[in-house]
């Protein structure tokens, strides 16, 4: 089979990290007699250099044109002087919402191999950790309203959070399904105390909840799952939550993990088109260093091969190779405190591709 790929490495690690991502698909592609073609686009920082514009039409074009997408990282200080619609994070809300994106999943599991680097305690981490967040990603206060004017108080900025009824239930959707194939939980998190689009989207989310009667759903205020996550993460299974709000839970969850460096995302659209992309930043400093670690990208690749491309045995390969290579005692900079041997990013590639072809 032949696959499509727009590959948008991005600024500072992106690069480093996509590069070993598309080793391991080869790796698959050899195994399982696979062709991924690549095509690469710039967006972020890259582009405002090369085209001063952070996300280009052709890229848009380009992702459009191809079966998935993926994203390495972008943004870093060299922009921070960029006017802020052009800055270049805006590339990635641009593409979200170019390419339809509406649904942002991203898996926290604390390997069993890594459980020593969570920075909760062992009683409260247990024998594992497996949650996902299901973020809206097209909506709310980030493609909302916004400007500035002058008031009473001198000069001020505004930014609307506004939800549609049909945005909250195909969300809602999406977390439902991912339950029903899970442990059959899902935590709505709004501020439906304080905030009228938070009082729509849990109504809303109760409707969608009764056709999906074997799953429990539970309701939280977004100041106490917070607080609850690092409490009794054990007690999580699918959080379904706004742009904002995942933005934020999100990378507090990838933390509890003990790295942001091991936690892949999809962002999807209805049908099977996905742009994949690790959770972590750009991570300028350590650019070009061999200090990045590549895991978060690969798993991501992994979530590519079973969610765009239906390939269920590739993907299962891909973190087979990834559990072997802890549990085998291989470490990157970022997750070996003090122990196993460590290796460099395109060491960290080479060897889980190794292990995919053996």
């Amino acid at each position: 089979m032949n696959y499509k790929i727009a590959v948008i490495p991005g600024d500072g690690i992106g690069p480093d990290v996509v590069g070993e991502a598309i080793r391991v698909l080869d790796a698959v592609g050899a195994r399982f007699g696979h062709h991924f073609e690549y095509t690469k686009v710039l967006a972020g920082g890259a582009a405002i250099d090369a085209y001063g514009q952070c996300l280009p039409e052709e890229t848009v074009k380009t992702a459009r044109a191809a079966d998935a997408v993926l994203l390495g990282a972008v943004g870093g200080p060299k922009w921070d002087d960029v006017p802020g619609d052009q800055r270049p994070e805006r590339a990635l809300l641009g593409l979200r919402k170019a390419l339809g994106l509406y649904a942002n999943i991203r898996p926290a599991m604390v390997f069993p191999d890594l459980a020593d680097a969570s920075p909760l305690k062992p009683e409260i981490i247990g024998s594992g950790l497996d949650l996902v967040i299901v973020r809206e990603l097209t909506g709310g206060i980030y493609f909302g309203e916004k400007g500035r004017r002058d008031t009473d108080l001198g000069p001020a900025a505004y930014d609307v959070e506004q939800y549609s009824e049909m945005e909250i239930r195909r969300i809602a959707r999406i977390a439902f399904d991912m339950a029903m194939k899970r442990r059959k939980k899902v935590t709505s998190v709004d501020k439906a105390n304080v905030l009228e689009s938070s009082r729509l989207w849990r109504k809303t989310v109760a409707d969608v909840s009764k056709d999906y009667p074997e799953v429990e759903l539970d309701n939280l205020y977004v100041d106490n799952a917070s607080m609850q996550l690092v409490r009794n993460p054990q007690q999580f299974d699918v959080i379904l939550t706004s742009n904002l709000f995942g933005d934020i839970l999100s990378d507090e969850a990838s933390q509890i993990t003990g790295s942001i460096g091991m936690l892949p995302s999809a962002s999807l659209t209805d049908g099977s088109f996905g742009m994949y992309e690790p959770v972590h930043g750009s991570a300028p400093d350590i650019a070009g260093t061999g200090k990045a670690n590549p895991i978060a990208t690969i798993l991501s690749a992994a979530m590519m091969l079973r969610d765009t491309f239906g390939l269920l045995d590739e993907a299962d390969a891909v973190e087979k190779a990834v559990d072997q290579f802890l549990h085998d005692g291989f470490r990157t900079a970022d997750i070996a405190r003090g122990q196993g041997r460590v290796l460099s990013t395109r060491e960290t590639g080479e060897k889980i591709a190794a292990f995919i072809g053996a």
